[in-house]
């Protein structure tokens, strides 16, 4: 497993508060047509994820914090 998705599930998956907002956001980083491209899965490009990632921490290959993944969660859920 990524560390990213590791990330998200020790986040999300004892909180069910964050489980709509992270299928939210599942869905919506998910490109078009995801199942035209390899890995044929609907994950987010490698692209955005390392655009994700440098705009937050100045790193692209950074790895967010639980607790950042919980806050900012909890933000995409008051802003819906």
């Amino acid at each position: 497993m990524t560390p990213l998705l590791v990330v998200a599930a020790r986040a999300v998956l004892p909180r069910p508060r964050l489980w709509l907002p992270a299928m939210r956001l599942a869905v919506r980083s998910t490109p078009r047509r995801w199942w035209r491209r390899w890995p044929f899965l609907p994950v987010p490009s490698k692209e955005y994820l390392r655009f994700r990632m440098l705009t937050q921490y100045g790193d692209a290959s950074a790895t967010p914090t639980v607790d950042d993944m919980v806050h900012y969660l909890d933000w995409c859920r008051d802003a819906a």
